[in-house]
C-alpha cells in the first residue's frame, strides 16, 4: 500500500515556486519580465514586467498570509508601473487581497490571471525613465 506524503514548503521555496510560475505566465502573455527590479523609491519590485506596446506592470509575489500582513511595502509600487498585480499560491485566501490589484494564481510551472489589474498609465517621463532603466539592467543582466 502506497501512502502520500505531502511535503511542507519553507515560505523562500513557494516565493521561487509563485514568481517562476507568475513569470512564465508573462512571457506566455507576451510580457518580459525582469525579476527583482530596483525601483527609483529605493524599492524592488518582485517583477517588473514590459509588454509589446511598453506598458510596464509590477507583480508583488505573496508567499502567505503572513508575508501579505507583515510586508506593506507593495503600496509604494504603484507609482512606477501601469498595473499592479499580486501573485499568490494557490492555496492562498485571495479574499484577503485588496480588490484594486490584479490577481494571479501561480505555482512552479505556471500560472493564471484570475483578476486583471486596472490600468494606471504612467507620465511620460516616468515610464521613458523606467523603461532605459529596464532595458539596461537587461541587458547588464544578459552579459553577466
Amino acid at each position: 500500500m502506497e501512502v502520500a506524503v505531502a511535503l511542507a514548503l519553507t515560505r523562500p521555496e513557494t516565493t521561487e515556486l509563485v514568481t517562476r510560475g507568475a513569470a512564465r505566465l508573462l512571457q506566455a502573455l507576451g510580457h518580459a519580465p525582469l525579476l527583482e527590479f530596483p525601483l527609483p523609491n529605493g524599492r524592488r519590485a518582485d517583477i517588473m514586467a514590459l509588454g509589446a506596446k511598453g506598458e510596464l506592470s509590477v507583480v508583488e509575489v505573496k508567499s502567505s498570509v503572513e508575508d501579505f500582513r507583515v510586508d506593506r511595502k507593495w503600496g509604494e509600487y504603484a507609482p512606477y508601473c501601469d498595473a499592479f498585480s499580486f501573485a499568490v499560491p494557490p492555496d492562498f485566501p485571495r479574499e484577503i487581497l485588496p480588490e484594486d490589484a490584479g490577481l494571479i494564481v501561480a505555482d512552479g510551472f505556471g500560472g493564471a490571471v484570475l483578476r486583471p489589474a486596472p490600468a494606471v498609465p504612467l507620465a511620460p517621463a516616468r515610464r521613458k525613465a523606467l523603461l532605459l532603466q529596464f532595458a539596461r539592467l537587461a541587458a547588464f543582466r544578459a552579459l553577466a
